[in-house]
């Protein structure tokens, strides 16, 4: 595999993992000490639960590049405008709602947009061999 489909093939993945990773950390407020320890793990798995299905998703999208890339990209476009609606909500700015949306969905669409073009860039490649 030459050196450009090697970093197409694998920056998604490493993008996905480190965004996973990300919203991994937002299960950490579920330790609270006023709380038993078994409640602690308790929130902290559910907390955990985004970062299960999005484990999932990369999972499927490391096996089929199109479709992961194409229900990934979708998702995150999808879950944007309940995102803004929670955001702006609590906060009452546009502006911090849309750059929540920025840091947690835009590194989701990159990934899947960059898995959907690593289908299509080994297809055209794998015609020209």
């Amino acid at each position: 595999m030459k050196t450009s489909l090697k970093i197409v093939h694998w920056t998604p993945r490493v993008l996905f993992i480190l965004a996973v990773l990300f919203v991994s950390m937002f299960a950490l407020d579920a330790f609270d000490p006023k709380l038993s320890i078994w409640q602690q793990i308790g929130g902290f798995l559910i907390h955990l639960v985004p970062s299960f299905i999005l484990t999932g998703l990369l999972i499927l999208a490391w096996k089929y590049e199109l479709v992961g890339g194409i229900i990934i990209t979708a998702l995150a476009i999808g879950t944007a405008p309940s995102l803004f609606v929670g955001n702006y909500r609590g906060n009452h700015s546009v502006w911090i709602s849309l750059g929540v949306i920025a840091m947690i969905n835009l590194p989701f669409i990159i990934t899947g947009v960059l898995f959907i073009l690593s289908f299509f860039l080994k297809k055209k490649n794998s015609n020209l061999a």
